[in-house]
């Protein structure tokens, strides 16, 4: 029992065993393909510093400490499960304390943390072999994921899926490579020049867990209307969730407020890093022009109808809706005060745009620089 009572709410070696026991396998390449690949990446990586700097004008005085990481599908679940366990942590506690005072908790949770590690595995497999790129900021520094003198942060590259993407794209894997780095890049960019920005990100998302309701059940019976909606078995006449992500499904009404906030913060970002990638494209990227034309195509219909109906279950639509809503506010506002005026985005929290000022940046520009004194 005492090993029971001390049980994890999630089996997080387990997740990461499931994970990449399920994860399919990345392309065929040679060993010294493969260290190619990893060899060129690190130099893109390390080349599009500069460009993105440039071009974006937020350099500072200090230098990009975080490493650069080129992992494989398996690495890059290893590195995810860390950044969960960290951010999920007052939660999964003040859940565990729940349980523990309920008559069964223990046994309970003993299970339990076994099941959720397999779900999150399962979860994970699908999502390896789709990530290109991640800038991953809350993960505590460990042998396998180092991070720079600040503690946190490093830049992941998933090679396998990059070679995957480039060429079922039949697209130039140089100028492919270089593309997905300018984006990361840009990411790295963003938080190692806003020093706030991860505080303020890490504040939103334990505000928004803590709204959570702690009680298992409540949380078991929201994922199991999740599960149904996406295997179509919603009870006949029940109205609600079809069409819902199980981030919208599982949220409370206080959450959304501050979900809310944080789409806005993540339209921003992945907008910004779309826009760079392609305004730093034409000088550096000679085929940017087919690679977006390709890329936004395979984005948009996605590989099949269970892929779709699980980026729709998963929210993975709405990032999606992110990088084109970000890009067009990054857009409209650099077209209508200039760079340095954009960049005012990054003084403090209350510069951000709101989630109604992405969709009307005109809002957001009278709002910064619309009087006077702004």
């Amino acid at each position: 029992m005492t090993s029971i009572r001390g049980a994890e709410m999630v089996d997080w070696n387990l997740a990461v065993a499931t994970a990449t026991r399920l994860v399919r396998p990345g392309p065929e390449v040679s060993r010294e393909e493969a260290r190619a690949v990893v060899a060129e990446l690190r130099r893109h990586a390390k080349a599009s510093e500069e460009h993105v700097r440039g071009f974006t004008r937020m350099a500072t005085e200090e230098t990009h400490d975080t490493p650069i990481l080129v992992v494989d599908r398996p690495g890059w679940v290893r590195a995810n499960v860390a950044g969960f366990r960290e951010l999920l942590k007052p939660l999964l506690d003040k859940m565990q304390e729940r349980r523990g005072s309920s008559p069964g908790g223990a046994v309970l949770g003993a299970v339990g943390g076994k099941v959720t590690g397999v779900e999150l595995g399962m979860l994970l497999s699908f999502l390896a072999s789709r990530v290109l790129g991640q800038y991953e900021t809350f993960a505590p520094p460990s042998r396998d994921l180092p991070a720079g003198e600040n503690g946190v942060g490093r830049l992941l590259l998933v090679a396998p899926n990059i070679v995957h993407v480039e060429r079922e794209l039949d697209v130039q894997p140089r100028d492919f490579r270089l593309w997905v780095c300018l984006h990361e890049e840009t990411h790295r960019t963003q938080f190692s020049s806003v020093p706030w920005l991860r505080d303020h990100l890490e504040g939103e998302i334990q505000s928004f867990l803590s709204e959570t309701d702690v009680d298992p059940m409540t949380v078991l019976e929201r994922v199991r209307e999740a599960a149904q909606t996406l295997a179509g078995g919603r009870p006949e006449g029940e109205e609600g969730d079809e069409g819902r992500s199980l981030v919208e499904i599982v949220q409370t009404p206080a959450q959304r407020e501050i979900l809310g906030r944080l789409t806005a913060v993540m339209s921003l970002l992945e907008g910004h890093a779309d826009f760079v990638m392609d305004g730093v494209g034409p000088q550096v990227v000679p085929t940017v022009a087919e690679i977006r034309e390709k890329f936004q195509q395979r984005r948009a219909k996605g590989a099949s109808r269970l892929d779709l109906a699980l980026r729709k279950l998963l929210g993975l639509d709405a990032k999606l809706r992110q990088y084109r809503d970000g890009e067009r506010f990054v857009r409209a506002v650099v077209d209508q005060i200039g760079m340095d005026g954009f960049n005012r985005v990054w003084t403090s929290p209350n510069t951000l745009p709101t989630k109604a000022e992405i969709a009307k940046p005109a809002d957001w520009v009278a709002r910064m620089h619309g009087g006077p004194e702004a």
